[in-house]
């Protein structure tokens, strides 16, 4: 009698250790599959100006390598500035892709509709090339306590059968961000960002 107490109860504690086994298996999942989910992140993308006039004939060729940029711009983040020494990120906001990449799919797109040459390329497109566009991004930022955009592109204009760089400018603009909302803030960007790409184009047709 003794001998059957003892088996009955360890069938209900092994009964009870596999109902407790399974029940943290449940909550584990169920926390994982909590993991992969998280709030939404809106994503933006940059614009390119309409052109006013267009200058047909041109025969340039113009090469549009990926700007180069400083650690804390080679993301998708958008990068915000509290103070000149601070730096942060605008929470539940992205660029559609790495900001380096993405300003040189504007600006080849840019030199092409201006209809101001022949054609613009990436390296590796395998175009023969009359000159190179070599840009720096100094500043794209989003300066929070004077609520204003501010983007900066240094650029080297090279002639890439010699080698020789023709000019060296620096591209700048400002814009006024009307309230603190991501929408608000890339609004600022674009309208900013169009209007030193009209500049450079036209730079870079003379």
């Amino acid at each position: 009698m003794t001998r059957r107490v003892g088996r009955d109860r360890a069938v209900r504690g092994g009964a009870a250790t596999r109902r407790l086994v399974a029940l943290a298996l449940i909550l584990v999942l169920g926390g994982c599959a909590g993991l992969g989910g998280g709030a939404a992140i809106d994503t933006f993308d940059l614009t390119v100006p309409a052109t006013a006039t267009k200058a047909s004939g041109r025969s340039l060729q113009v090469l549009v390598p990926e700007p180069v940029v400083d650690r804390a711009y080679d993301s998708e983040r958008l990068l915000v500035r509290p103070s000149d020494t601070e730096i942060a990120y605008f929470s539940g906001a992205q660029w559609a892709d790495r900001l380096p990449r993405l300003v040189q799919s504007r600006l080849v797109e840019a030199f092409e509709r201006s209809g101001r040459f022949r054609a613009a390329g990436r390296p590796g497109q395998g175009l023969a090339i009359d000159r190179q566009i070599i840009v720096d991004i100094r500043a794209f930022d989003y300066r929070v306590g004077e609520r204003r955009v501010e983007v900066a592109l240094s650029v080297k204009t090279m002639d890439d059968r010699n080698g020789r760089v023709t000019s060296v400018r620096e591209y700048r603009a400002e814009e006024t961000v009307s309230s603190d909302t991501a929408k608000a803030v890339v609004a600022a960007f674009d309208a900013a960002f169009g209007r030193v790409v009209g500049e450079i184009v036209a730079g870079a047709a003379r």
